[in-house]
């Protein structure tokens, strides 16, 4: 037992991400990829990619939704973990990095699982409850452009099906979070949303302190 948290440590990540990891091969070669970009820091961690999988999987998720896809790491790994009849609908605004994105989901057999809309996710997200898409999604993931977080928490919500289940990226922003000197807009903006989900009795939270913080909200029945 541990009262803490233990600090990930290099050798401990090594460990993490190589003798106990699961991480499938086309995963392995996305982040190695992605690793080699400028703006690598985007990427989900190994184990968070694992931890969305096993998500996706308990829930018997049919139906998800992402916000923010980058290059497909998150996307990839739910797509896999999704049944064959599964369904992935991927929001992103990158035509570039959406193209790698694409790459490997077809290298791993899941491309016809996703269907990417290119636009401003609000947009798409407001087209979704005009069409009458309110509580018909299973599980959603959420690592977009920080300032809008409290929005997309609004339209994912309503989104979700009761008893689905919202996994929101960066909610711990490098320690920034707990910093009272750390007033910039994307902070705040993470900082208000981590207090709505803490307080909010339409969901089920925990705030896990995995790669830079993953909140989880199942939306109560």
């Amino acid at each position: 037992m541990s009262r803490h948290t233990l600090s990930l440590t290099d050798p401990l990540w090594a460990y993490l991400t190589g003798p106990v990891s699961r991480e499938p091969a086309v995963l392995r070669a996305l982040r190695e990829e992605t690793g080699q970009m400028p703006e690598a820091r985007m990427q989900l961690s190994p184990e968070q990619g694992q931890l969305l999988a096993m998500l996706v999987r308990l829930t018997g998720a049919r139906k998800a939704l992402e916000i923010g896809v980058f290059t497909g790491y998150s996307s990839l790994a739910v797509a896999l973990a999704l049944p064959p009849e599964g369904r992935l609908l991927a929001l992103d605004v990158s035509e570039t990095f959406t193209a790698v994105a694409r790459r490997y989901w077809a290298q791993a057999g899941v491309a016809e699982r996703v269907s990417l809309r290119l636009a401003p996710a609000l947009d798409t997200l407001a087209a979704l409850r005009a069409a009458g898409e309110e509580g018909t999604f299973d599980f959603a993931f959420v690592d977009a452009d920080k300032p809008n977080y409290g929005r997309y928490y609004d339209e994912v919500l309503a989104l979700l099906r009761p008893g689905g289940l919202l996994a929101v990226d960066n909610t711990l922003w490098g320690g920034r979070v707990a910093d009272p000197e750390a007033d910039d807009a994307e902070t705040t903006a993470i900082r208000a949303l981590n207090a709505r989900m803490q307080a909010d009795p339409a969901i089920d939270f925990c705030l896990l302190p995995l790669g830079d913080g993953l909140s989880l909200g199942r939306k109560r029945p």
